[in-house]
């Protein structure tokens, strides 16, 4: 995943642990938000995406969940535009956001096939605007 994450890092021009936390909360938003099974077949064929989505979407690790998480959810303030309102609390701004979600859903498809990674963005209501 180190790899992974600096790679992301560069293309974006940001931090590796700003990307290795904006990548954590990402893939554990489409964890939560996507289709089950194209998602879980997509975080299980990137190397270490599995142990980043629990590190920062974990209980206590402030990685978008806890009070803010649950009253986002209670008023509808969720989905793709809930993530990004996390992704700007941690400093990035909307074109690194954009440029995120881009090589995010990149690594993804190089890992896991764009069959998979097209079924999980088809599957959350106006992610394909940012990919």
């Amino acid at each position: 995943m180190n790899e992974i994450v600096t790679e992301i890092a560069n293309r974006v021009g940001i931090a590796p642990d700003l990307a290795e936390k904006a990548l954590g909360m990402m893939l554990g938003f489409l964890q939560r938000e996507a289709a089950d099974g194209p998602v879980a077949e997509m975080i299980e064929k990137i190397p270490g995406a599995t142990e980043l989505v629990a590190q920062f979407n974990g209980e206590g690790s402030g990685g978008g969940g806890g009070l803010l998480g649950g009253l986002m959810s209670a008023l509808g303030g969720g989905g793709i535009m809930g993530l990004g309102q996390q992704l700007m609390s941690e400093g990035l701004g909307m074109s690194e956001i954009t440029s995120l979600a881009k090589e995010t859903i990149a690594i993804a498809k190089e890992h896991a096939g764009e069959e998979v990674v097209d079924q999980v963005v088809a599957s959350v209501p106006g992610l394909s605007q940012f990919v």
